[in-house]
């Protein structure tokens, strides 16, 4: 015989449990970023997707309107782990070394982490020109945002006032300055096939070229 208490303690079917449930969004999303980076945007299909998660479609579009909404978050949620800066302290006792662990530590979460995603959205860019845009100025403007933080903390004894590079008025446009020197070529020649293990043999004598350069820079705006 069964006992009523044994039954009672019988798992029940239907829901899944609310911190399983709670993990659909986050599935869906790795999930559609393996497909991505495998099939690109155009070659990847809910289908798939529903079935890497594990996700049923009706789940899908729970979540996301569609295929290029789904593209989108996955961007974003890239975009938001490699500018998140919080509890990051640039090395060094000098402004350029400071600097110079900073601008390695950009260089080394893009070409590691974004590669994929911005092929894929290259690829695109002539179906989805407004989408290609988006992602562009949103990995931009939030990886500025984020470095100009770090920037100001880096170069306090260089402050030169409000007006200087390093202001609260022009601190995003120096940050954007900073990386462009840095970051934009470095990701150009991965982009271009250039492997990472050469990339990284390289980067610390091109990053303090880079930053000694933007601090000369720096210095000529502060004597004008």
């Amino acid at each position: 015989m069964v006992s009523k208490h044994s039954d009672s303690k019988r798992p029940r079917q239907g829901r899944p449990p609310k911190d399983l449930a709670g993990d659909a969004k986050a599935r869906i999303l790795d999930a559609a970023q393996r497909v991505f980076l495998k099939k690109g945007y155009q070659g990847a299909s809910l289908d798939e997707i529903a079935e890497v998660a594990p996700a049923s479609k009706p789940t899908i579009y729970a979540h996301f309107p569609g295929k290029e909404a789904l593209f989108e978050a996955v961007v974003a949620r890239v975009l938001e782990g490699l500018t998140n800066f919080e509890g990051f302290e640039p090395k060094g006792r000098t402004v350029q070394d400071k600097l110079a662990s900073l601008g390695s530590e950009v260089v080394e979460r893009f070409i590691e982490e974004t590669l994929g995603i911005t092929r894929a959205t290259i690829a695109e860019a002539e179906r989805f020109p407004a989408l290609s845009r988006h992602v562009h100025e949103a990995g931009r403007d939030q990886a500025a945002a984020a470095v100009s933080h770090v920037l100001t903390d880096a170069t306090l004894t260089l402050s030169r006032g409000s007006k200087g590079p390093f202001g609260p008025k022009r601190s995003l446009t120096t940050a954007q300055i900073f990386m462009d020197l840095i970051l934009l070529p470095m990701l150009m020649r991965a982009l271009m096939g250039e492997g990472a293990k050469d990339l990284r043999s390289e980067l610390p004598t091109f990053v303090r070229e880079r930053v000694s350069f933007f601090l000369a820079a720096c210095e000529a705006d502060w004597g004008k």
